[in-house]
């Protein structure tokens, strides 16, 4: 996904502790929706420090889950592509 982004001319910005989870994964939106929130807002923190015109994702689950509290636009990175 980032190769290709970078190839088709868009800035990746550099995120801290860019793989950790956004809280969406598995069960812990349904069954630990506490420790979902946790997780996405301490994600979306480490997302929106860079000041991003938009968060690109690969996963749907995570991109429904980030959207539900991001200021920054949330979308799929082919949706950029098309767009682009």
């Amino acid at each position: 996904m980032k190769a290709v982004l970078k190839r088709a001319g868009f800035e990746l910005l550099a995120v801290q502790e860019s793989t950790i989870c956004c809280g969406s994964a598995g069960t812990y939106s349904i069954l630990q929706p506490g420790l979902a929130r946790e997780l996405r807002d301490r994600k979306l923190k480490h997302l929106q420090l860079p000041e991003p015109e938009v968060i690109a994702t690969a996963n749907i689950g995570c991109l429904t889950h980030l959207n539900t509290a991001s200021e920054i636009p949330v979308v799929h990175w082919l949706n950029l592509l098309e767009a682009g």
